[in-house]
């Protein structure tokens, strides 16, 4: 798989987790526990494409 495939992939993701955050959000009686884990889960993907999109040091 390229870098930039990879890129996409992890993107996919991102939104996808940011559209089940929103969702959650709405719900009134949203679990904080499982808003943390997602958040969590979107920040650790956030930081992968990250470090791909950085050039080689």
């Amino acid at each position: 798989m390229t870098i930039e495939a990879r890129i996409r992939e992890l993107g996919s993701k991102h939104r996808s987790l940011d559209d089940h955050i929103q969702r959650e959000m709405r719900r009134p009686t949203a679990d904080p526990t499982q808003l943390r884990a997602l958040k969590q889960q979107k920040l650790k993907l956030k930081e992968q494409i990250s470090a791909l999109e950085s050039p080689p040091h």
